[in-house]
């Protein structure tokens, strides 16, 4: 009689540089001025890219188990996007080695493309609440990434579902907040923060929803420095020259800063 084991072989046609695709991926870098440094540029930015897609990977998980309220599940990826984080704070200092003399050799050959059309730094914007519709109809010529984004757009942040497992615990949070149009920028309520105080001043009481708050303020900690981190680094190989794609270089940079995803969770200190 035969028997039929039911643990699968590994496939042996399968090897590394297979499974990583890496001939794709180590082709994938074509520099078009010939000058030495731009290999650096490029591989750096891919690098980012790929690591945004694992952040973007992760929140979309921890968003679905928020609204599971699964909050354990939800901690472990958010963690790890903090962790991803800061890696892409550290690339930074790999690209400032860039010199401006090197910068203003490769400048031309890049034409209009910028950071600033990242598709997916846009993506992780939306999902942690900082919306802009016009910033989808930068996408108008990709209608895949496009459509992407207009979802992304419309569906209620990491914050937003944080805020509807608040109220589905009992908190008052205002109905205003909980069914709202998705796509417009959050707006910080007093009521939220009074939820959040409760939950600070009381976390033995509520100690997932205080690990909650805490890991959403990691995520916004380490956001920051990355945006700071983009900053100081521009402004340092080009001063405050407008950036490639048309945005206004440092000075946009500068003003980003300030934007703040999740702002009951810093006022509330204040109330502690």
């Amino acid at each position: 009689m035969e028997t039929r084991s039911d643990t699968k072989k590994p496939a042996t046609d399968v090897t590394y540089g297979s499974y990583l695709k890496l001939d794709d991926l180590l082709g994938s870098q074509a520099p078009l001025s010939g000058v030495h440094d731009e290999m650096l540029f490029i591989v750096i930015h891919q690098a980012s890219e790929l690591w945004l897609k694992l952040c973007l990977h992760e929140l979309e998980a921890a968003r679905t188990a928020i609204v599971e309220d699964r909050l354990g599940t939800a901690f472990k990826m958010m963690a790890r996007v903090a962790r991803v984080q800061t890696q892409l704070i550290q690339s930074w200092e790999v690209l400032a080695t860039i010199t401006p003399a090197d910068y203003s050799a490769m400048r031309e050959g890049l034409g209009s493309s910028s950071g600033f059309q990242s598709h997916q730094y846009r993506a992780l914007e939306f999902m942690l609440g900082n919306k802009n519709a016009a910033m989808v109809d930068l996408q108008a010529g990709t209608p895949a990434v496009h459509a992407m984004l207009a979802a992304e757009l419309v569906r209620p942040s990491l914050y937003d579902e944080a805020l509807r497992l608040l109220g589905r615990r009992g908190f008052a949070i205002p109905a205003d907040h909980l069914r709202r149009d998705f796509s417009l920028p959050y707006v910080a309520s007093p009521e939220v923060e009074a939820a959040w105080r409760e939950v600070y001043r009381n976390p033995d009481t509520y100690w997932d929803l205080y690990e909650l708050a805490e890991k959403l303020v990691d995520l916004e900690y380490h956001f920051q420095l990355w945006r700071f981190g983009h900053l100081k680094t521009i402004e340092r190989i080009i001063g405050f020259k407008r950036g490639t794609g048309g945005s206004a270089g440092v000075p946009y940079l500068a003003k980003v800063i300030d934007q703040v995803f999740f702002p009951e969770l810093l006022t509330v200190r204040l109330a502690l």
